[in-house]
Parts: C-alpha cells; sequence; structure tokens
C-alpha cells in the first residue's frame, strides 16, 4: 500500500465540501500530511462547526462557492491548478431531502455534473475521488452486502440522488475521460461517526447533545442495522484511491468503503456502546414516530473489492471509534485543545497495525 504522508507532500488537492464534517477531517488529514489544499465549500453548514472551530481557515485555502455554480467553480479550479480532486459537497441528510428535494437534486446531481464540467476543463488534474454513500442501492433489505455492480437506485431523495451522482460520474468517465490521463473513481462510504459532527438527525451528536443536557438520549429506530465507522476510516481510504489511481489509471472504478461485519451493528447497539463510554449514567430510551419518512432498516455493504485492490482493510472497530468519538466530545465540552486532539487521533490512526 502507498505511503500516504509521502505521496500527499506538496500536492495540491481541491477538496469540495471542505467546511463540513468530513470534510473537516479530510482536510486536517492532508495538512498534516504537507498537501496544499485548496477548499471550496459554502460556509460551514451547522454552528458550532469542526471547521470553525479548529481553525481550519489559516490552514487551507478557503474559497467560499457553490457547485451549482459552475463558472465560479471551474474558474477557481484553473486558478489554483489542484492535481487531484476530491468531491465532498452535499446535501447530506436523508430527513433533509424530504423537506428539499429540489435543492438535494441541484446540490448532488447538478453538483457533480458541474464538478466533472470543471475537471474536463483543467489540464493540471490528474485523480478524482467523487464520494457518495452506501444508500446508492437499492436496498433489498437482505442478510448480504451489496456489491458495486448491485442495482442502484436509492429510494429517499438524498439516496436517489446520490445514485444519480454515480450514472453522471460513469457518463462523463466514458464521454470525456477515457482517452485523458486522468483517473477518476467513487467511493460508497457506509455511515460515520465521529469528533465534531454537530449535524441534525444524525445519532451520535444527538447522543452528545442529549449529555450535554443532561437529558435522555431519544433513539428513532433503535432495530435498523447500519455500517457505522470512524470519520477517519473512509477518510484515508479516499486519499488512497485518489493517490494510487493517481499512478496506475487501471485502479479507477467504484469502491465500497465499509467497516467488517461486526461492526454493522443495530442503533440500539451503537447507543449502549455510546453510553457505556461515556459513563455519568448516559441512557436512552426507544420514541416511535408514525409519521417518520421512510428509512432503510437493513442496509450492509460488501468491502471485498477495496480489500482485494488495495489490500485495505478497516483499522478500528466499533468501540475503538465511539472510544474517539467521546474522547473528542469530552475534549471540546471541557475546552480543550482540539487540534491537538484531532492530530493525536489522526496519528493513532495512521500507526495502528492491522
Amino acid at each position: 500500500m502507498i505511503d500516504l504522508q509521502s505521496f500527499y507532500k506538496d500536492k495540491r488537492v481541491f477538496v469540495t465540501g471542505h467546511t463540513g464534517f468530513k470534510g473537516s477531517w479530510l482536510c486536517h488529514v492532508l495538512a498534516l500530511f504537507g498537501a496544499k489544499v485548496i477548499g471550496y465549500s459554502l460556509p460551514a453548514p451547522t454552528t458550532p462547526s469542526l471547521f470553525e472551530l479548529s481553525g481550519l481557515k489559516d490552514q487551507v485555502t478557503h474559497i467560499i462557492g457553490d457547485v451549482r455554480e459552475l463558472e465560479h467553480l471551474s474558474s477557481s479550479m484553473n486558478t489554483h491548478t489542484p492535481d487531484i480532486v476530491i468531491h465532498m459537497a452535499a446535501q447530506p441528510l436523508v430527513i433533509e431531502s424530504y423537506k428539499n428535494p429540489v435543492d438535494t437534486y441541484a446540490i448532488n446531481v447538478m453538483g457533480t455534473v458541474n464538478l466533472l464540467e470543471a475537471v474536463r476543463q483543467c489540464d493540471s488534474v490528474k485523480s478524482v475521488v467523487n464520494v457518495t454513500t452506501d444508500k446508492v442501492y437499492k436496498n433489498n433489505e437482505w442478510e448480504w452486502g451489496y456489491r458495486e455492480d448491485d442495482v442502484l437506485n436509492g429510494y429517499d431523495p438524498y439516496s436517489n440522488s446520490k445514485s444519480c451522482s454515480e450514472l453522471v460520474t460513469d457518463s462523463y468517465k466514458k464521454a470525456f475521460f477515457y482517452n485523458r490521463d486522468i483517473a477518476i473513481s467513487t467511493c460508497r462510504a457506509g455511515n460515520v461517526i465521529g469528533g465534531g459532527d454537530f449535524s441534525a438527525d444524525r445519532i451520535i451528536p444527538d447522543c452528545v447533545r442529549a449529555v450535554q443536557a443532561g437529558k435522555g438520549i431519544v433513539v428513532r429506530n433503535p432495530h435498523s442495522t447500519r455500517p457505522y465507522q470512524h470519520v477517519l476510516e473512509p477518510i484515508m481510504a479516499y486519499l488512497m484511491v485518489a493517490a494510487e489511481q493517481y499512478n496506475n489509471k487501471e485502479l479507477q472504478s467504484s469502491y465500497n468503503v465499509g467497516p467488517d461485519d461486526i461492526d454493522c451493528v443495530t442503533t440500539s447497539t451503537l447507543v449502549d456502546t455510546f453510553c457505556a463510554s461515556w459513563g455519568d449514567s448516559a441512557k436512552w430510551e426507544a420514541v416511535s414516530n408514525a409519521n417518520a419518512p421512510h428509512e432503510a432498516n437493513f442496509l450492509k455493504l460488501d468491502c471485498s473489492k477495496i480489500k482485494k485492490s488495495f489490500n485495505w482493510k478497516p483499522k478500528w472497530h466499533i468501540d475503538e471509534a465511539i472510544k474517539k468519538t467521546v474522547e473528542w466530545s469530552k475534549v471540546y465540552l471541557d475546552g480543550g485543545d482540539l487540534n491537538i486532539c484531532i492530530k493525536g487521533q489522526i496519528e493513532e490512526y495512521r500507526v495502528c497495525k492491522l
């Protein structure tokens, strides 16, 4: 496997969605590796935000921009001539997609079109990773994991728009990039957890907010099974795919990025683990809502392809992922140094042996 720290030193990396939760962690990793990061995004989507709290604005080239605006996106990319593009800008929430489906499709579908069109007009780019989701698949609620060649047909507007993003990427590859020295892949990750996620309607942020307020944790779907992983797992996988295909275009493809089967757990198990790790009498209760919009009950990924192609394996199981999330959250709530915590966790992950 390629040494990512050596590879990314002095590389110019254009990151869309860098002010978001995952985007901020990605930028921290790249900055630690010595990359020159150009971030293009709307302002941070939450208050507070990991981007603002950790001072990332001073560590990257920070461009406020909307992926729905092709001219600005393209000019920004051409001005900074990146080697690598990682596309993370998205409307990422299922429930929000029911409230605002038009915006969800505009950002997730036309945003992808505009990103790839900007890449088409920028000769410096050699490697692109489009980050999508495990929810791109037509969910049959079956027991085995979905593979990359299974049917793409997400149910809700968020999931479906990401399915469309995958199809757009495949079309652009075949129509415009087949004869260019550029590799383009999509990565389909499972549910991520980690310090600094302040999003609404996500289970771990809801847990932190509840214990911070001294309240019981409310769980909507305790029996839903999801592939949970620490945010550093997919982040490092995206960087690995981008680096490996930079050197070998034959590796461009679509890749599932998820945890091992033992870490595909129910929401109740996840929250039990959180409460045990947090301590201080943290507790939860299930609350049913008959009017809640549809969400999948069972979803799991088959990650054989990325494991075989790159000898990749996840490093942190669910207990460790929760432990690191709780560690970060307590540093934040106690007013500690978040950057020391972030850098420490990145280094712990990097040197962790499989």
